[in-house]
């Protein structure tokens, strides 16, 4: 199989794995703090990422070098996740994921200025078409909700943190030289975890961690293991051999994985009216991934 096919794979798993972090992370969300879940998280994913370099004989000097780039790529990355955990205090999954489908357009627009990726024609509407099929989703395929543009409070936030998550491709396309991927992405995840656990601050050092529900224990493995550590992985492998707008692109399936998660936890499925939005950000999927 061919790189790039792999790295679209790759991404397919990255929609499905991310998916099942919106759904675990609104049952997570009302027990504990958001930046002291992600930073639980980023600990327990960078040692395991470390232990896997270390297996596999990953670290160099190389490594090493210019470490301010991880400083860069850890803080987009940390502003994303605490903005998502905030975001779902108060926002439904499905609404979630939807604004995570503004990614593609928000990453287009960085690619092009910081590794001059231009996006074609066809690229644009697909980017349109998404963006639509979003908005459907996210008002419920409510016009009236449309005209007064009644976005909540957690969708708000979560959006200004889907920035970061946005500018991470095209950065890490700009600053990666060769590192071995599971080094990069230990150092990328331990540089989180650090910025993440003085960001919690006090929060962190004062939590009950033993009157935790257990769902909340089950977020912060799934989303350490396969959330962080995995999907990371596989969007290190798809950016350095697709477009960073393709890439992203499949960021317009989440919506879709997370209904199926949802219907899998028992928590019943969306209203048939987003059904159309879904449909349209497939649409988008397709037009994106078609060959120049």
């Amino acid at each position: 199989m061919k790189p790039h096919h792999l790295g679209h794979l790759s991404m397919l798993l990255f929609a499905a794995l991310v998916a099942g972090s919106f759904s675990l992370g609104r049952m997570a969300a009302p027990h504990i703090e958001p930046t002291t879940l992600n930073a639980v998280r980023f600990i327990v994913a960078a040692a395991i990422v470390a232990g896997l370099a270390s297996l596999s004989d990953g670290w160099s000097r190389q490594v090493f070098a210019a470490p301010w780039r991880y400083v860069l790529l850890a803080g987009l990355y940390a502003v994303y996740f605490v903005a998502m955990f905030e975001g779902l205090k108060t926002a439904e999954p499905v609404s979630m994921a939807a604004v995570f489908t503004t990614n593609p357009a928000l990453t287009a627009v960085f690619g092009y200025f910081i590794v001059a990726q231009i996006t074609t024609a066809r690229m644009a509407l697909a980017i349109v078409i998404g963006a639509i099929g979003a908005l459907w989703v996210i008002f419920q395929g409510d016009p009236a909700a449309a005209r007064a543009f009644e976005i909540g409070r957690g969708e708000t936030i979560y959006f200004w943190g889907c920035f970061g998550h946005a500018l991470y491709s095209p950065m890490l396309r700009r600053l990666n030289r060769g590192e071995n991927a599971l080094a990069f992405n230990a150092c990328v995840l331990a540089v989180g975890a650090v910025i993440l656990s003085l960001w919690a601050g006090r929060d962190l050092v004062q939590a009950d961690f033993d009157a935790l529900p257990g769902i909340v224990w089950v977020t912060i493995a799934y989303t350490a293991v396969f959330a962080t550590a995995l999907s990371l992985l596989c969007v290190r492998y798809a950016t350095l051999r697709l477009p960073s707008a393709k890439v992203m692109a499949y960021t317009y399936l989440v919506p879709s994985f997370v209904i199926l998660w949802e219907l899998a936890l028992g928590h019943g499925a969306p209203a048939l009216l987003v059904v159309p939005g879904i449909g349209l950000t497939g649409l988008a999927l397709i037009l994106l991934l078609k060959d120049e």
